[in-house]
């Protein structure tokens, strides 16, 4: 009876490490895949493709964060991020995510939206949405830059983006770099 039960004891275990693994290995294999773009046939991207973008947004910063930035956190101490570069779609946030909109048909509706303060998007080809928006944090709250007419004159283009992303329970955003207005 004691051999009966090692074994048993021996097969569940053996059983949940094999399970843990096949878990594992899944949960790997879907992390590098987004929710994908939804829409697909009717947001149509005439400008750059996600292989070719068609130009550049932001600059590469020497740090993630910027001194007011720094000087705006708690305690001096912003929440962990890192600079990243994200090839995707610009677009207005609060439309694709409502009614799945995005591309050339909603080129003219996402700058209005955006002209009108909407949230900026970038939407990854896996279909992993990015919130964009200027990095530094004082002259980014008292007007000082100039990220959002860029964003209009790209709406449904396809860019590079270049930030300093940081993620909170599922929220991603990207914070844009080199929009001081002068």
């Amino acid at each position: 009876m004691k051999n009966f039960l090692k074994i048993t004891a021996a097969v569940v275990i053996v059983f949940s490490v094999a399970l843990t693994l096949v878990r594992a290995q899944s949960a790997k294999k879907a992390a590098g895949k987004g929710p994908g773009i939804l829409q697909t046939e009717w947001g149509k991207v005439d400008t750059g493709s996600y292989q070719k973008p068609s130009g550049r947004l932001g600059t590469k910063p020497d740090a993630p964060w910027t001194a007011t930035t720094m000087g705006a956190a708690i305690d001096g101490k912003p929440n962990a991020a890192r600079i990243m570069t994200v090839t995707g779609e610009i677009l207005d946030f609060s439309c694709y995510l409502q009614v799945g909109k995005h591309g050339e048909k909603h080129r003219s509706c996402g700058q209005k939206c955006f002209t009108a303060g909407q949230p900026i998007g970038l939407l990854a080809e896996d279909g992993v949405m990015y919130l964009l928006m200027e990095e530094e944090h004082d002259p980014r709250r008292d007007g000082l830059t100039d990220f959002r007419k860029a964003a209009i004159e790209h709406t449904a283009h396809i860019m590079e983006v270049t930030g300093t992303f940081s993620e909170h329970g599922g929220y991603k955003a990207l914070y844009v770099h080199g929009y001081l207005k002068k």
